[in-house]
């Protein structure tokens, strides 16, 4: 049983692919009894993205669902959707990432629920949120990104637009769906009452452009990519060495004077061009490459080793794996392991928030397509004929 300090709340997951259950994931790990609804036929959509696997289970699956207790539910049938209103009938919480309409079709509406439930938390994810002329259209990462204006602000300069490597505004947007449902879980502490939460894609992308929105609004100019380096301040970016990439911040004056010293050019430092941050902006074409000759002289562990000695921001630029068996990595408890029903002992990423009273824990591997609808509805008080009746019809999948 969890310690953490969501214990007691319950959760019901109606999302999927990733925004929705990045949220889950984070409210779980906190001590929530997350339970994961999935849909028939086939679960989550993330089930089908079999490349990568690990011993035949969807690796895409597995990383974000792990901590959830799963029940597979056909919505289409009504004792499939009794079971869900069940559920929500004493939950604290619902997310769902479901496209305007589709949940109200079904009678799950915010409007239906607030009534059955008026405790709940009514947590929507969508792609450009519940009002405005977008307010119909799905939501997808990559749209959201260039939507956005992150691909124009990514990559090299003079190339085409790119897209961050990694899910930034389905990651975020999970992690905004979870803080405002903390939020509101404070306000019901005094008022008693639920209310409805939600969140974007559109939105949790461009909550990343603080500083590219900055400029636009002081200049009205577009800022355009800047590859690694940052678009305020120099030197702050990647540099080749002898070995491979290192990251080097200069980002104040101090750390641009004991930067010229470790490479070797004091001089720099009292060269006009250099002399402030605003001329090391203006002359960053010139500055990258007498920094970078000078780097490709010696090992990145060389040169990490003399910057951090002088106090100059430094680190390496890591591929995947070199970060996850990095032994701060494994001091702050980010790779963790748990065992699958069916793969057995696999890896998965540890909780990126740390508490000192009421610890967050990775205690269970994600669920199979119908591993705990039996325990579920059990708890909902169904009887054992009574899940074999919905078993029998199609209305749940139970995974014995």
């Amino acid at each position: 049983m969890s310690n953490g300090a969501l214990k007691g709340i319950k959760v019901i997951e109606l999302a999927q692919i990733m925004a929705g259950p990045t949220c889950g994931m984070l409210l779980a790990d906190m001590g929530a009894d997350v339970i994961k609804v999935e849909k028939l036929p086939g679960g989550d959509d993330t089930r089908s993205y079999t490349e990568p696997s690990i011993r035949g289970e969807s690796a895409a699956f597995m990383i974000l669902n792990r901590n959830k207790r799963g029940i597979a539910v056909n919505l289409k049938k009504p004792g499939g959707l009794e079971v869900v209103k069940r559920l929500l009938a004493d939950a604290d919480v619902v997310t769902e990432n479901y496209r305007k309409g589709t949940l109200e079709k079904l009678g799950l509406g915010y409007d239906v629920l607030e009534k059955l439930n008026p405790r709940l938390i009514y947590c929507a994810v969508s792609g450009y949120g519940r009002t405005g002329p977008y307010a119909d259209k799905g939501g997808f990462d990559l749209i959201a990104q260039g939507f956005a204006g992150i691909m124009s602000i990514t990559g090299e300069p003079g190339g085409p637009p790119a897209k961050s490597g990694t899910s930034i505004a389905d990651i975020n947007a999970g992690i905004l769906a979870a803080l405002g449902i903390v939020s509101a879980l404070v306000s019901r502490a005094t008022t008693g009452r639920g209310q409805m939460v939600e969140t974007s894609l559109m939105e949790a992308a461009i909550q990343q452009t603080y500083w590219q929105s900055a400029i636009f609004f002081a200049t009205g100019v577009n800022p355009g990519p800047t590859g690694s380096a940052h678009i305020l301040t120099a030197p702050y970016q990647a540099f080749p060495t002898k070995d491979g990439w290192i990251n080097v911040g200069g980002a104040n004056q101090s750390n641009w004077e004991r930067i010229v010293k470790v490479i070797g050019r004091p001089e720099l430092a009292e060269d006009a061009r250099f002399r402030t941050n605003g001329d090391r902006m203006k002359n960053l074409a010139a500055l990258t490459p007498l920094i970078a000759e000078r780097l490709l002289s010696r090992p990145s562990a060389e040169w990490i080793l003399e910057f951090e000695a002088a106090g100059v921001p430094a680190g390496p630029v890591n591929k995947i794996g070199e970060m996850l068996g990095d032994p701060q990595v494994a001091a702050r408890a980010m790779v963790l392991e748990v065992d699958h029903p069916r793969a057995g002992r696999v890896k998965t990423l540890g909780t990126p928030i740390k508490f000192s009273a009421t610890p967050g824990e990775v205690t269970r591997a994600a669920p199979v397509l119908g591993e705990h609808t039996r325990e579920v509805l059990e708890g909902l008080g169904y009887t054992s004929a009574e899940i074999d009746h919905l078993r029998n019809e199609g209305a749940v999948l139970v995974a014995e």
